[in-house]
C-alpha cells in the first residue's frame, strides 16, 4: 500500500474524531493539513490559474484526452475524465472558466503514478471545460464544450 496514502488517510481520521469530540474546530482542522493553493482556486480566468500554477501559458495538445459529455442534464453533477499520454506528467487540472472559481479540480501525481483521473465537477452553466496537464515543466491543455440544461451552481 502507498505509505503517503496511508498517512493521509490517518491524519483526516484523527483531524475528524478531534473536531467530532469538540477538541479542535473545523477551520483549525483544515490550517494543519497541507496548504492549498488559494491563488489558483480563487482565480477565474484560465491564464490567471495557469500563472498561479507556476506556468505563463498553456500549449494545446492532441495527447490529452477528455472525457465528458457533450450535453449534461444536471450541472450539479458532470462526470469528467482525463487522460495524459504526455512524459513526465506530475498535475492534471479540470478547469470550468465560467464558474465562479475556474479552477474546478487539481490533481498532483507522484512520479510512476498513471496519469489518469476521473471525477465529478459542478457547473453552473454552459461552458467550455479545460483539462490543464503540467508535463516537464510545461502547461498543456485541451478543451471540450458542455452544454448544461439545468445548472449546478445555483442556477
Amino acid at each position: 500500500m502507498n505509505k503517503q496514502r496511508r498517512n493521509v488517510l490517518k491524519l483526516g481520521t484523527v483531524l475528524g474524531l478531534a473536531v467530532a469530540a469538540g477538541i479542535m474546530r473545523p477551520e483549525e482542522a483544515w490550517a494543519v493539513q497541507e496548504e492549498w493553493n488559494k491563488q489558483a482556486f480563487s482565480a477565474t480566468k484560465l491564464d490567471d490559474v495557469i500563472k498561479a500554477l507556476g506556468g505563463d501559458q498553456a500549449t494545446e495538445s492532441d495527447k490529452i484526452t477528455l472525457a465528458a459529455p457533450d450535453i449534461a442534464e444536471n450541472g450539479a453533477v458532470v462526470p469528467i475524465g482525463v487522460t495524459s499520454d504526455l512524459p513526465n506528467t506530475t498535475q492534471i487540472s479540470i478547469l470550468v472558466p465560467k464558474n465562479p472559481s475556474a479552477l474546478t479540480a487539481h490533481f498532483e501525481l507522484p512520479e510512476g503514478t498513471l496519469p489518469e483521473v476521473a471525477t465529478r465537477i459542478k457547473m453552473g452553466g454552459t461552458s467550455d471545460v479545460y483539462a490543464l496537464v503540467k508535463s516537464d515543466g510545461k502547461f498543456y491543455t485541451v478543451h471540450k464544450e458542455i452544454k448544461v440544461t439545468l445548472g449546478g451552481c445555483g442556477g
